[in-house]
């Protein structure tokens, strides 16, 4: 009967240590998942802020065409320098936050690696 107990025992504490190790890769996965999202987060805001930049250009361009088109004087030319500038600093933000997206995994890979070494553990005979 005492061995019937122990290698109960034995079984009921690969179970918890199993259960503890799909705890451990769940707060992994989790812990992962923030840290891409956050960075997501951050690509999008260069986004954001480049295509602000690009619409400021596209009114500064229409409005210098209008001034263009109205008279034909050097304040026009000033405009146009400026909104050549506004849509260079905007494309130069667009491409910044769009090379930080492609630097995001989407999967969480410290955890598949991690689940697949715990699968291999798992799968060694017992001796």
């Amino acid at each position: 009967m005492t061995g019937d107990r122990s290698v109960s025992d034995v079984l009921q504490d690969i179970l918890r240590n199993v259960q503890d190790i799909l705890r451990s890769e769940v707060r992994l996965a989790k812990a992962e998942i923030r840290q891409e999202a956050s960075q997501a987060a951050a690509a999008a805001v260069w986004v954001t802020v480049g295509v602000v930049g690009a619409l400021s250009a596209w009114m500064l361009l229409l409005w210098t065409m209008a001034y263009a088109l109205a008279t034909i004087l050097p304040m026009w030319a000033a405009t146009l320098v400026i909104a050549v500038a506004m849509a260079a600093g905007g494309g130069v933000l667009i491409a910044a936050g769009l090379r930080r997206f492609t630097q995001i995994t989407p999967m969480p890979e410290r955890t598949i690696e991690s689940l697949k070494e715990n699968l291999e553990w798992i799968k060694q005979p017992t001796k």
